[in-house]
């Protein structure tokens, strides 16, 4: 007698029978209760790209995970149902029709490499199946009338088009030639590409390709001169080329060769039988070339859906896989996307359950004449939008996954990164220093830091008195405090004030001009800083050399009483001869300085950029530096007589002011490199919002309501300052800023 999971007997049981069939069918039901939904999938083990290798372990991790979870498919459990498809058609036909036609029904399948699922997600449109594929790149797969039920977690290869565009013109580069591997995926990347650059006023001036041997095709290349050289095949054909390639000696500082960037990392390292090149000489030919890879990791350390960050997927993944080397795993790159592939699945069959329920369906009832689950199944995975181990993972109109493009080099036989792209925006930016420090005018902050760092040193001098320091000497220490407190009260406040002086001329001016303007320009930073910085030196030259500072003694009353020793108390003060005339000039200066700066801390605080991404806190610190110079002044003047007072409170000014501008410019910056990965900005954070909202709309149309809403929000932000300055007062009041010299 057969008996299924799904006709366990319910209602009133007897307990007997109950723990007789539990017996008897456990074998057949492993989750008890639970129904199983049959997930169809084709692994490549081996074979041009053999991703099934990491890509296996990491989607049986997840369906582990999912599993477990009673927060998602609770009534259901996923079996993964696989089978190797070498990265072949013609073996992925024949086991395509063994997952068709062999119980039980699947309810999705999951391809690999786009040779493949072109095939599957073609057909899978007969018989009703969505297709979810976690290591396809072609392009032709976005094509949504060909393949209308298809989704894919790996971008589209087109990607890495704009970015080798983009380094074609940093690089003045008017001319590039192509070699690639007879493919589908190739072909049409090559063709996307033979676009741009038409467009970007590129030629493409070689073109040349292989079926199974690129020793004509490496020749041709040789023959007509080819210095740029962008190469498209897989790892296995990428070996075969490369030894052709040290045979025509077409490598050196004369040749730039751009490939893929999803090869293992030893790629050129590996015995293969089928060429005749030693591992150093294909180490000496692969050299130098540059790579454009998707970023398939996610970079920040955040719990996404599956609750695990990327480090400790990463952690089980290598667990998972035994000790093997994950430069010698196909598929170890891509398998974060596997991984995030069966969550997007889960989470989408979980969305479904409602909506069916509501219409009297189930996900069990689900066969490959029913449109109407798949239309729901198709509708869930469309409005995708979670955290995963490979980033912030949603789908574009035509199912494709939306994603970073890293750009790296091979340099001294490993690979370094030197650079991101974010093809939605343009930006292409070097690697070095984050790119959130790099937007923030690392430069500046340096000086920022050295002025602080002077202002603290100050406080040093200002204890010394003559029972620490001779009289003679005493001057000395008196142009130590001045020097120090003004050169770095310019470097510390003259860099903040220069950010936010920038940020105020353009984004204040007019649109035409403001369009003029946009472009920063860092030498015209550091040469505003600069004149500050000499306008202090010059002010403090003349004060020292036509009244220099000295020395004077002021003497206080004698404590009286019969005492056999007198104590006559004498205080030193630095002075010059017209000290006040003095103190007014550098005052009134630095005066104007601070409320010039508070004025437009104030002016820019709803301002946003990314060419200055932290003036903000720099506004914070010029409030807080402004404030203390303000207390401190008018305090020390009265104190003046009372050293001890004085220099507890002048010190503590300075340790304060300096210390509160420190933490508010640097610990969110050192904050963001902790928690946010090495790389992350804030341009990112626009990328996740940009990508949910322009799911399944045309980009242009978005980009307009983007545009839109800045100006709606413009003009609110003028109207609220139009109600804020009928009803608001300004009071102006002459504050005098002093250093502090006693």
């Amino acid at each position: 007698m057969a008996v299924s999971c799904q006709s366990l007997p319910g209602g009133r049981r007897k307990t007997l029978m109950f723990a007789s069939l539990t017996l008897l069918f456990s074998w057949s039901c492993p989750a008890l209760g639970k129904k199983k939904l049959y997930i169809g999938a084709l692994f490549p083990m081996s074979g041009g790209w053999p991703g099934g290798q990491a890509c296996l372990p990491s989607a049986q991790m997840a369906l582990d995970l999912v599993n477990k979870r009673t927060d998602i498919l609770p009534e259901y459990e996923l079996e993964l149902i696989h089978y190797d498809s070498m990265c072949d058609p013609g073996e992925a036909t024949k086991l395509l029709y063994d997952l068709l036609y062999t119980e039980p029904i699947k309810i999705v399948l999951m391809p690999g490499c786009s040779s493949v699922s072109t095939l599957v997600a073609e057909a899978a449109r007969m018989w009703n199946l969505i297709v979810l594929s976690y290591g396809s790149s072609s392009p032709a797969l976005s094509n949504r009338q060909r393949f209308p039920t298809f989704f894919r977690t790996h971008p589209s290869a087109t990607l890495h088009n704009p970015t080798r565009v983009q380094l074609f013109q940093k690089w003045k580069w008017t001319k590039i030639a192509t070699i690639q591997q007879t493919t589908e995926v190739f072909t049409s990347t090559l063709d996307d590409l033979e676009a741009r650059t038409k467009e970007a006023g590129i030629e493409i001036s070689v073109r040349q390709s292989f079926l199974t041997d690129p020793a004509p095709a490496v020749k041709n290349l040789k023959r007509q001169d080819a210095r740029i050289i962008v190469g498209l095949f897989y790892e296995t054909e990428a070996r075969k080329v490369f030894c052709e390639v040290y045979k025509e000696k077409l490598y050196g500082k004369k040749y730039v060769w751009f490939l893929i960037g999803w090869y293992a990392d030893n790629w050129f390292k590996i015995k293969d039988p089928s060429i005749n090149c030693t591992v150093e000489q294909m180490t000496e030919a692969v050299e130098g070339h540059v790579t454009t890879e998707i970023v398939m990791l996610n970079p920040e350390t955040v719990r996404g859906a599956s609750n695990l960050t990327s480090q400790e997927f990463l952690n089980q993944l290598m667990s998972k896989l035994g000790g093997k080397n994950p430069e010698e795993t196909g598929g170890f790159q891509e398998a974060p996307l596997a991984y995030d592939a069966v969550w997007a699945l889960a989470l989408a069959l979980n969305k479904t359950v409602g909506p069916l329920k509501a219409k009297g369906r189930r996900l069990e009832d689900f066969n490959y004449n029913n449109q109407d689950i798949t239309a729901e199944i198709y509708r869930a995975l469309n409005t995708s939008s979670f955290e995963g181990v490979s980033g912030h993972v949603v789908f574009d109109a035509q199912g494709s996954r939306m994603a970073w493009t890293l750009i790296e080099q091979l340099q001294g036989g490993s690979y370094k990164k030197i650079g991101y792209f974010d093809s939605t925006k343009g930006n292409l930016s070097w690697y070095g220093n984050d790119r959130y420090i790099q937007n923030s005018q690392p430069y500046l902050n340096n000086m920022t830091a050295v002025g602080c760092m002077m202002a603290l040193a100050a406080v040093f001098p200002l204890g010394l008195d003559g029972h620490h320091v001779h009289r003679k000497q005493f001057p000395v220490v008196c142009q130590f405090r001045l020097w120090l407190l003004g050169l770095g009260f310019s470097l510390a406040y003259g860099s903040m004030f220069t950010k936010i002086w920038w940020v105020h001329t353009v984004f204040t001016k007019k649109d035409d001009k403001k369009e003029k303007r946009k472009h920063l320009e860092p030498w015209k930073l550091y040469a505003t800083v600069g004149v500050l910085l000499v306008i202090d030196v010059l002010s403090l030259m003349i004060w020292q050399i036509v009244d220099p500072l000295h020395i004077t003694v002021e003497g206080r009353e004698a404590p009286k009483g019969d005492l056999d020793v007198l104590i006559q108390p004498l205080l030193e003060h630095c002075s010059s001869d017209k000290m006040n005339t003095w103190l007014g000039v550098v005052y009134g200066y630095k005066g104007l300085l601070l409320l010039l700066g508070i004025f437009l801390a104030y002016e820019t605080k709803s301002i946003s950029t990314e060419k200055i991404n932290d003036h903000r806190a720099v506004g914070m610190a010029i409030y807080n530096v402004s404030v203390l110079c303000m207390i401190t002044a008018p305090v020390t003047m009265i104190l003046s007589s009372q050293q001890d007072a004085s220099f507890a409170f002048a010190s503590l000014a300075i340790v304060f002011s300096v210390y509160i501008t420190l933490v508010v410019l640097f610990v969110p910056k050192m904050r963001r490199l902790i928690t946010r990965g090495e790389w992350q900005s804030d341009t990112q954070e626009t990328v996740k919002t940009q990508g949910s909202s322009t799911n399944n709309n045309d980009e242009e149309k978005s980009r307009q309501l983007e545009r839109e809403n800045k100006e709606l929000q413009k003009i609110i932000q003028e109207v609220q300052d139009q109600l804020l300055g009928i009803g608001s007062v300004m009071v102006y009041s002459r504050v005098r800023i002093s250093y502090v010299i006693q």
